[in-house]
């Protein structure tokens, strides 16, 4: 039994109104007449419900100026039953089969000059609204709404602790499935049963990487068997009832490992980690902290072997802004949160990553995650 009720509560109504409002005056500050946001993590951060996406069209259309409406299907209205509308200032404006759902966005807008969609929204809904919205611009939605969702409130904040927590007592577990003579898939179906045990919605996503698997930073599971001696990446999350997400890798070792130089390249691991926490402050760009477990890792011999970034945003997606990359000169905030992730993976032997969620806090950083960060060497 799951130690936390798995419903779906949603910030106050007095949260949403407000961020409603920004993402109005963000519209107007990007010289955007509406913002089109369909279905997903950013309609969920702005009325409290993600919805769904289908071919009947639900879209909340957010003017610069005006009145905000959720136009959806009238069929699928009872699911968004529980979106104060009056108390966020939204109307609600349902259609049904037969009437042309784009022209009534379009009707609503007169004649904008530009509109800004939802990034995921599917390509349907983008080519109908081309033709309904006649020589609007049309450009992304994210820039603005990013702005937004990268610096979280309070309430967020404490759901990533939440979800920090929540991930730490499955790695606590880890040691009761990873042993040899098991598969990878063997384990990470245990693994998937314990995020949901331990606080979780579901499992977003299970990764279990042994031996040469482990150098594959995106590998999942297969049928491999865990061998005495192996190395194991193990990178696992998923959401909260609040829809916030975990996100965290420990990397360990069944029984003594083979290959003797694991410890003297973990160590470089885990000083490359927390020289890139230990940077993390308000003011700092995103690229610094890249480039602080980077060098270490460069320093040492390994820079081909870290071959993706140092980490992402996360929050109600477990990938958002800002990402922890050469080149995004973007200064940290208070209430930016990220992982803080490198890697170093040898092709064809074994790989290892260390992964926590931070938050910029106003003077430094705070670690939603708190397992140890040494390589574990379970009982073989």
């Amino acid at each position: 039994m799951s130690r936390r009720s798995l419903h779906n509560p949603a910030p106050d109504a007095a949260s949403l109104r407000a961020r409603l409002d920004r993402a109005r005056a963000a519209a107007a500050a990007a010289d955007t007449d509406a913002l089109l946001i369909a279905p997903g993590s950013d309609l969920r951060y702005l009325i409290g419900q993600a919805g769904g996406s289908f071919e009947r069209l639900t879209t909340l259309v957010i003017p610069a100026d005006g009145v905000p409406a959720l136009v959806l299907p009238k069929l699928e209205a009872p699911g968004y039953a529980d979106v104060p509308a009056d108390e966020l200032g939204i109307e609600i404006v349902t259609w049904v089969d037969g009437d042309n759902a784009y022209e009534l966005v379009a009707d609503r807008l007169g004649k904008p000059g530009r509109v800004a969609v939802s990034d995921f929204t599917p390509a349907l809904h983008v080519l109908a609204f081309r033709g309904a919205l006649g020589d609007a611009e049309q450009t992304l939605a994210g820039p603005i709404v990013r702005e937004l969702r990268m610096r979280k409130d309070a309430a967020e904040i404490h759901a990533l602790r939440d979800a920090g927590a929540a991930i730490d007592r499955v790695h606590a577990r880890v040691h009761e499935w990873l042993r040899p003579g098991r598969t990878e898939a063997e384990v990470g179906a245990d693994i998937t049963a314990a995020i949901v045990e331990e606080g979780h919605t579901h499992a977003d996503f299970v990764i279990v990487g042994s031996g040469p698997n482990g150098a594959s930073p995106h590998h999942d599971v297969s049928e491999r068997v865990i061998e005495r001696g192996d190395v194991v990446v193990v990178d696992i999350g998923g959401p909260i009832a609040e829809g916030y997400n975990s996100d965290s890798t420990r990397t360990y070792a069944v029984g003594e490992p083979r290959d003797a130089d694991v410890a003297e390249t973990y160590a470089v691991l885990q000083r490359a980690q927390k020289a890139a926490v230990d940077a993390v402050r308000p003011g700092v760009t995103a690229e610094s902290i890249d480039a602080a477990a980077r060098d270490i890792i460069a320093e040492a011999g390994y820079g081909e072997y870290f071959i993706h970034r140092t980490g992402h945003g996360i929050g109600l997606d477990v990938h958002e802004e800002p990402y922890i990359i050469k080149g995004n000169a973007l200064p940290l905030e208070p209430g930016m949160a990220f992982s803080v992730e490198p890697g170093i993976y040898q092709p064809g032997r074994w790989g290892a990553r260390i992964e926590d969620i931070v938050v910029v806090t106003e003077d430094g950083v705070e670690s939603v995650n708190q397992r140890p960060h040494d390589l574990i060497v379970l009982d073989a």
